[in-house]
């Protein structure tokens, strides 16, 4: 009789502080949600801007029309410049704990467009990524050999050659595009790389991750350790014979699947 009444007084007890429990955290109800329409263009474009960069938003063709100003600020403005030189900063910090083997293995991957240049001259005269890609348009632009560097990429990519890391600079671009490509990137100040690796006839179709996979994998069969991976893709980090660490830079203009 003791126990079931000692029963009967907790339930009554913790009923009375049920009923009286108020949470600190409330989940808005469906009458204080906000429309999507409704949200301020700035606060819906910076949020938007997360979802691709953590690649929550998938596949995507252009940049919303209500955030090309957005993106425009973000892209000439500090931030784009401040935000790419924290993920080098990272990046150095990380290479200076990796011991340099003295068989000339140890490596580190860069990805060339928004990642050691930047394409930013073209994309201002084509919409900050409002406009659906022009194959045309963008090979005309490579052939000028004009973009510049990215200056924390550069810090970072000479950095690297001070460590001893033999750099290999893998990108998406056509082979028929090396000669303008070197051009470039030696314009830029990028020199001394141990391999620059480009699409070839036979890559014509291959999804991004797969392609930038299989160079890797070479690498890895020729004995190569992959420190580090620069990209401002997701599929330039992705797939299989990833690196030990790998660091995307940001990219709100386009993405590549």
């Amino acid at each position: 009789p003791l126990t079931f009444l000692f029963l009967l007084l907790v339930t009554a007890s913790v009923l009375q502080s049920s009923a009286s429990f108020e949470p600190n955290i409330r989940l808005p109800t469906t009458a204080t949600i906000v429309p999507r329409s409704d949200i301020d263009d700035d606060l819906y474009c910076a949020s938007w801007q997360l979802a691709v960069e953590t690649n929550n938003a998938g596949s995507w063709a252009a940049i919303p029309s209500r955030c090309v100003p957005f993106v425009r600020d973000y892209m000439t403005g500090q931030r784009y410049a401040s935000d790419c030189e924290i993920v080098a900063n990272y990046s150095l910090a990380y290479a200076s704990t990796v011991k340099i083997d003295s068989d000339g293995k140890d490596a580190w991957v860069f990805d060339v467009d928004e990642t050691l240049l930047t394409n930013l001259p073209y994309y201002r005269d084509h919409g900050f990524g409002s406009e659906i890609f022009n194959e045309s348009c963008w090979d005309e632009w490579v052939a000028e050999a004009k973009a510049p560097a990215i200056p924390s990429s550069l810090k970072l990519y000479n950095g690297l050659k001070q460590m001893r890391f033999k750099i290999f600079v893998l990108t998406g671009r056509s082979e028929h595009q090396r000669n303008d490509t070197r051009k470039n990137l030696e314009l830029a100040g990028y020199t001394g790389w141990e391999g620059l690796i480009l699409r070839g006839a036979s890559d014509g179709g291959t999804p991004a991750t797969i392609f930038k996979s299989e160079r890797r994998s070479v690498l890895v069969n020729e004995g190569y350790r992959i420190h580090g991976n620069s990209g401002d893709q997701w599929s330039d980090l992705l797939g299989f014979a990833v690196a030990k660490r790998s660091f995307k830079l940001p990219n709100p203009m386009y993405y590549i699947a």
